[in-house]
């Protein structure tokens, strides 16, 4: 899926944070970050541990403790790795603004298919989230808030460009733009050798930016008429 990275606040103190930070204990942080993502995914954040994370980098749970500091802010991290990634080839990195955003996230969905682990930790975490406590909730909370209003901002200017006045099927599309993204992923992850990940979500984005833009008979037409 798309990312949640913006140009304004955190982001921005954060990177230069990183700027600061020596090349060879950058190269380590990314080491234990790949590290997490494989593990996470393969056993999610409760089973997964610092201890196996520590394994897989040689090092001990102290060492990846000094980079991270505890097992929620590496987890936290992993998240806002997986963020990086998305947008790692834009220039500016942030997602595009208006109708390009529907063509980023088919991009995305492609780039999906080239970066397994990275997808396997994104759904299991977001499923994970959902649970009393989960560290992750308010990342997942605001991530999803954030791409349905940049989704519906979309919607709204392609409306505008095509001449049709902004239906009121728009918050609906947004929410299902994004449902369907994550849902195939997880499709993808079960059956990678019958679901074509980025070609299947290119159908279902156009579909549903067909649907606002040039909606059909209501479903009802379709139950009546058989």
């Amino acid at each position: 899926m798309a990312s949640l990275n913006t140009n304004d606040g955190g982001p921005v103190n954060e990177s230069s944070e990183k700027s600061r930070v020596r090349p060879a204990t950058r190269a380590k942080r990314e080491l234990i970050l790949q590290a997490a993502v494989e593990i996470f995914g393969n056993k999610g954040s409760t089973n997964g541990t610092l201890a196996d994370v520590a394994e897989q980098v040689g090092m001990t749970h102290a060492g990846v403790l000094h980079h991270f500091g505890s097992k929620q802010k590496l987890l936290l991290e992993v998240l806002a790795y997986r963020d990086q990634a998305d947008v790692a080839d834009l220039a500016e990195k942030h997602i595009p603004d208006g109708p390009e955003l529907f063509l980023h996230l088919v991009r995305t969905a492609f780039a999906n298919e080239l970066r397994p682990g990275i997808v396997q930790a994104y759904t299991v975490l977001s499923s994970e989230s959902v649970t009393d406590h989960h560290p992750g909730r308010e990342y997942f909370e605001e991530r999803y808030t954030t791409l349905r209003r940049e989704v519906t901002a979309a919607f709204h200017e392609l409306c505008a460009q095509e001449g049709v006045t902004a239906p009121d099927t728009i918050t609906a599309a947004s929410a299902s733009i994004l449902a369907v993204m994550d849902g195939l992923q997880l499709q993808w992850l079960l059956h990678p050798d019958l679901i074509e990940l980025g070609e299947t979500s290119a159908f279902a984005i156009q579909a549903i930016v067909t649907a606002v833009l040039r909606p059909g008979p209501a479903l009802e037409t379709y139950v009546a008429g058989a």
